[in-house]
């Protein structure tokens, strides 16, 4: 089973270890317990909506960062193909070629 918590904590972990920080300065700026931020990071505790922002905030990364890429992570586990091929098509829809077409001959 797939643990939302989980991805979340691995997920906050990541950023922070990527900023070079200390759990201790992140809980700090985030005015979060450091045993509560912790069990946050380890999947143990589910973090509210305030706890994260405040947390990201903290990162210096905004919110909606962080959680595209618990987003992404949980769509690998459940065996969905993600990223920016599976976000934007590779070719143009038929009825919008249509409209144009007849625009672009050479008169």
């Amino acid at each position: 089973m797939v643990l939302v918590r989980q991805e979340i904590g691995d997920v906050l972990r990541d950023f922070r270890l990527q900023k070079g920080r200390t759990l201790r300065q992140v809980a700090g700026d985030a005015s979060v317990a450091l045993g509560y931020l912790s069990e946050v990071e380890r999947g143990q505790k589910e973090a509210s909506s305030e706890i994260l922002a405040a947390v990201a905030e903290a990162l210096d990364t905004p919110l909606s960062v962080i959680m595209g890429e618990v987003s992404d992570r949980l769509a690998v586990l459940e065996g969905i193909r993600v990223g920016i091929a599976q976000r934007v098509p590779d070719t143009v829809p038929e009825e919008f070629v249509a409209g144009y077409a007849a625009e672009m001959l050479p008169r």
